[in-house]
């Protein structure tokens, strides 16, 4: 996933090849060129000793080609990139950048800008890149952000952005990246994305409520982690045939997962933790039987159920997951033994089955595990295999539960 939003941004970023006809056309419009210094006078810089603006000279014969982060197309600007990692900049984006009626993209690279967003921006309808993240900007998203018909990408995480996410946002043509994370947004997601989305990223933020009916089927990316979201797992996800990756963990939702979440053939990352979901894990086809898809697993696997409500046995299902959590959860009866095997073999380097109601582990005395694979069955019914067992500080000292507690479960369970 990493590697395709790089290569987005990547063609996104690529300045349009200008024709020597066009190099020749040097001067700037003059609006662009009063809008640039308005912005120059606006923002100010961090660093103490080397400047960002230093080539942003009026005396300069060819701003197009001289004046740092900017590039033009005819004479006109059409990206605009502000700062860079080692010349961050403070102060706020003034309203005349709507000026720049051909800008295509505005970069603003980490820093500490601050105030609002401007509205103005809404009036540059030819934009395709807004990327404005890890600053201080605060107040709400801009609802005029609608106009924005050619937006590809919207960038405003790591901010202090209040309210809630404008409903026309969710329905831009264009949109394929929408990362609106860390900051402090609040309220229903829209019910209806429309937006052919590829990435969407809202975690970190105070949003509550249900998920939403309507989520695009093109979602390859998509995280709701550190939320106030609840309710089922079932609106929605059934449809996201193309996800690689899903992040609800630490969230309010309830119920069980639903199974065709297990058998995605695109899935490789899946972190529900730290929520109050229930109910039991699906079976992992037999040879011969027809499946919803294929089982993810293979290098950087990840699949994270930790601090749930999960119960009864442990199904093969996520054999072959190199990182598996399944700690903290309500998990009973024998592991099987295709997950000791895939320790061993190396297929899976982490295994935390702690905290739960296993019984028994097929394990031969003397087995050695490879220095790699971390395994964690401490605080079960059973007596764990301390000598192959690799533990995170958290897992406690105590090794095994109380006769007690296991009765009980066993009690309730077969209830």
């Amino acid at each position: 996933m990493a590697t395709f939003v790089l290569l987005v941004f990547i063609l996104l970023f690529t300045p349009p090849i200008l024709h020597s006809q066009q190099l020749q056309n040097s001067n700037m419009n003059p609006l662009d060129l009063n809008a640039l210094l308005s912005i120059k006078n606006s923002l100010t810089e961090i660093s103490p000793t080397n400047s960002f603006f230093s080539t942003w000279n009026l005396t300069a014969p060819n701003p197009c080609s001289s004046f740092s982060g900017v590039t033009c197309f005819f004479n006109r600007v059409s990206i605009l990139s502000l700062g860079t990692d080692s010349l961050p900049l403070a102060g706020s984006l003034p309203s005349s950048i709507s000026s720049l009626t051909e800008l295509t993209q505005l970069v603003l690279s980490p820093g500490i800008v601050t105030g609002s967003i401007p509205p103005e921006l809404a009036q540059l309808t030819k934009l395709r890149v807004i990327s404005l993240p890890n600053n201080r900007f605060t107040g709400i998203i801009p609802s005029a952000f609608s106009s924005l018909t050619n937006l590809h990408t919207l960038d405003l995480s790591h901010n202090q952005l209040a309210g809630s996410i404008p409903p026309s946002l969710t329905e831009l043509p264009q949109l394929r990246i929408l990362i609106l994370a860390s900051n402090s947004l609040t309220g229903y997601l829209p019910e209806n994305i429309s937006s052919p989305l590829l990435h969407l990223d809202l975690k970190n933020n105070e949003l509550t409520g249900p998920l939403p009916t309507s989520i695009p089927s093109s979602l390859r990316y998509f995280s709701l982690s550190q939320n106030r979201m609840w309710g089922p797992l079932t609106n929605g996800l059934e449809s996201l045939s193309e996800l690689e990756f899903l992040d609800l963990s630490m969230n309010q939702f309830i119920g069980p997962i639903p199974a065709q979440l297990f058998f995605r053939p695109t899935l490789s990352s899946l972190f529900l933790q730290r929520n109050n979901l229930s109910g039991g894990l699906p079976q992992r086809p037999k040879d011969g039987e027809p499946s919803i898809g294929s089982l993810f697993y293979g290098d950087g696997s990840i699949v994270d159920l930790s601090h749930n409500s999960i119960s009864g046995e442990l199904s093969t299902v996520f054999d072959g997951v190199e990182s598996l959590f399944l700690n903290n959860n309500r998990l009973m009866g024998k592991v099987p033994e295709e997950y000791v095997k895939s320790v061993y073999s190396g297929s899976t380097r982490t295994l935390y089955l702690q905290h739960n109601y296993f019984t028994g582990i097929p394990l031969e005395e003397g087995t050695v595990m490879p220095d790699t694979a971390s395994l964690c069955l401490s605080y079960n019914c059973m007596k764990p295999p301390v000598t192959v067992m690799n533990c995170p500080e958290n897992a406690g000292e105590e090794l095994s539960r109380p006769a007690g507690q296991c009765s009980v479960f066993k009690n309730d369970d077969s209830g």
